[in-house]
């Protein structure tokens, strides 16, 4: 468990960067990251480096015994490369370039692009990747931010047409897959394929899932490409990149293959003003944020790694500047946030950034420190973290992170299926994944969310909550394990190509859900259904909900009008809507209890996390919370009793019966 930062040293004078770099060091801060937007800096003009600066940077942080987390600075092409090549720039949907001065304003699929990146991530890896300070790499800056992973450009279209015939191998099996015999819309050739833009309706939606496909390779392409030249020249040192939040626009898993750890950018505040939530949840939230948005990324982007080893690049330090509103956190959310992070098994939690810049584009943007080097309320909780860290490593040689007893399947594809066909406007799949895992976390309960290609056996209970897409090695895999199974509705619901199953949905699922569901009806705002279930549960579905046909005997609760709304088949459960938050605590709970877990209903705001032999509490409410584990316990840092935005740390003793035993 360490802390990091990040740091800008091109933007403040030389003379402060001793300062700086001490000041890091006793904070308690090891890690810095550095460099990933400098290349003006570095090579002003074609083939001619300045590199003096940052090796003195480099220099400076490593005589304070700080090891360096060196980027590749790919994100932002400097104007020279852009005058001379304006083919790198990305195409929007609207058919313009994205313009200079801001960021990622290049196209994944630019050849040239591609060899200029790979070009300087060389030279990059060639001088610092032997660097004793140099402990990791991280490449270019999350990926895709501003919309920037999809281009509808030349180069793009020249590559989704090779992508296509390496995927389909002759254009009837395209025009196949695709339906494209609807609306007269058969190929006779690939040459002839135009990417789906600017159509008079809606384009060919299996045609956009496979765009999208593509789009998704084009960056695992990228990334690979770094990933390569920085281990030719940086052997030994950890690879990774920093993802985002609530962020699918291309499949996370797959770009993880080529990375040592996974991490990502964590701004509670702005992801709770900017995302769905609804109205007195953002109110409610407003200044400690959702307490399970940083949880479900924590576990996301641990998923991603089959080792499960990832950190926080940038955590939020105080209010930042690009949300709808931005408010300031509670004084101690910074703390809460970091130790949050930790009892998800981060390694690494890393404060973007060191100082509040006083100029451009982020300069409303809060740091460990003011714009006049004086500290700030971040930096002071930075701080009181790097203390109790150094507490307690005089304690702890290890806190593991062990398999979680609750798997939630997350399948980007099965994401971007419903964004192509939501059928109601308020379907969001995304959200349906949060709601569910947030279910879960009210339980008590500790989740890994894992591709639907991971092992699952030995999990207890395993959460489908978005798993529209046709997977038959999964189907065998559910079917194989002893765990209880809950699907969400939608289950199923496509094949591969984004059409209805033969057998209607829930396709290969069926067997094991024991349902067929014969009609979908998506629901506006403020209409709503209710179910009953068998031990009198009142359940409010919204949204969305389904028509199943079904053996009677298997209904364990019912729509108004009689007709199923939950099946229990087996070790199975299919739900047929979209349940409010009390509805998926009633059915889960009951699905963990049958899975001979020990479901906990939390109080309000108040999470538990389990490391190891080590139990984390924290108290996002603002109110106090009681709270110790069921086990003898001793407790490391906090008490029984939780004051508002606080943290609890227990090591869980061998019980005086299992000493006994033994």
């Amino acid at each position: 468990m360490k802390l990091g930062v990040c740091y800008y040293p091109e933007h403040w004078p030389r003379e402060w960067w001793g300062d700086d770099a001490r000041r890091m060091a006793e904070m308690g801060i090891s890690h810095v990251r550095i460099a990933e937007f400098c290349w003006s800096r570095i090579e002003a003009t074609p083939l001619q480096f300045t590199w003096e600066w940052l090796d003195e940077a480099v220099a400076v942080l490593a005589a304070a015994g700080l090891k360096i987390i060196m980027c590749t600075p790919t994100a932002t092409p400097p104007k020279w490369l852009v005058d001379r090549s304006p083919e790198i720039l990305a195409i929007g949907a609207d058919g313009r370039s994205r313009g200079f001065g801001s960021r990622r304003h290049y196209d994944f699929s630019s050849d040239l692009y591609l060899d200029e990146s790979r070009r300087i991530a060389t030279l990059f890896a060639q001088r610092y990747g032997h660097h004793p300070a140099v402990v990791a790499w991280q490449t270019d800056n999350e990926y895709g931010c501003h919309d920037t992973v999809v281009s509808y450009s030349e180069n793009a279209l020249r590559r989704f047409k090779l992508w296509l015939r390496q995927r389909y191998s002759s254009v009837e099996a395209l025009n196949t897959a695709w339906g494209t015999v609807f609306w007269s819309a058969e190929y006779r050739s690939f040459d002839e394929v135009a990417l789906p833009i600017a159509t008079v309706t809606e384009a060919n939606p299996a045609q956009r899932l496979d765009f999208q496909r593509f789009s998704s390779d084009e960056v695992v392409r990228f990334n690979r490409m770094q990933c390569e030249a920085i281990r030719a020249n940086s052997p030994g040192r950890d690879v990774t990149h920093n993802f985002m939040g609530f962020f699918t626009e291309f499949d996370h898993h797959e770009v993880a293959k080529d990375l040592d750890f996974s991490s990502w950018d964590s701004y509670p505040l702005g992801f709770t003003q900017m995302f769905f939530l609804t109205p007195e949840e953002k109110k409610r939230y407003v200044y400690v944020g959702h307490p399970d948005i940083p949880a479900f990324h924590h576990d996301l982007y641990r998923g991603t790694i089959p080792g499960g080893r990832w950190g926080v690049m940038e955590q939020q330090p105080g209010p930042v500047n690009w949300a709808t509103w931005n408010p300031a956190p509670l004084d101690g959310m910074v703390r809460l946030w970091t130790w949050q992070a930790f009892a998800h098994g981060a390694e690494l939690v890393s404060y973007f950034r060191w100082r509040q810049a006083p100029f451009a584009q982020e300069q409303m943007h809060a740091g460990l420190n003011r714009p006049d080097r004086s500290l700030d309320q971040g930096g002071v909780e930075a701080g009181q973290v790097g203390q109790e860290l150094k507490a307690l490593a005089a304690r702890v040689e290890c806190m593991p992170v062990p398999r979680a007893r609750v798997a939630l399947v997350f399948d980007y594809q099965s994401i971007w299926m419903a964004n192509i066909q939501p059928q109601g406007h308020d379907y969001n799949a995304l959200e349906l994944s949060f709601r569910v895992y947030s279910a879960l976390r009210c339980l008590g309960l500790d989740v890994d969310i894992v591709p639907p290609s991971r092992d699952l056996s030995g999990y207890s209970m395993v959460v489908l909550p978005a798993q529209l897409r046709e997977d038959s090695a999964l189907a065998v895999q559910l079917a194989s394990i002893k765990a209880r199974v809950v699907f969400a509705p939608r289950s199923g619901a496509k094949s591969v190509d984004l059409a209805i199953p033969g057998q209607l949905p829930p396709g290969v699922f069926a067997g094991l859900a024991g349902v067929r569901v014969l009609r979908v009806s998506s629901l506006p705002p403020g209409v709503g259904v209710s179910a009953r279930t068998a031990n009198g549960v009142v359940l409010q579905v919204s949204r969305w909900r389904e028509d199943l046909e079904c053996g009677d005997e298997f209904v364990d609760a019912r729509f108004e009008n009689g007709a199923p709304a939950v099946v229990k088949y087996g070790r199975a459960r299919y739900v047929a809507g979209w349940l409010d938050h009390d509805g998926w605590v009633a059915i889960l709970e009951e699905a963990a209890f049958d899975a001979g877990l020990e479901p906990q209903r939390l109080s309000d705001g108040l999470r538990v996390s389990r490391r190891g032999e080590y139990v984390f509490a924290t108290n996002f409410s603002p109110n106090t919370v009681a709270w110790a584990p069921a086990d003898v316990a001793e407790c490391w840092l906090g008490g029984d009793v939780l004051e508002p935005l606080s943290v609890s740390i227990w090591k869980v003793l061998p019980s005086l019966t299992a000493l006994a035993r033994k």
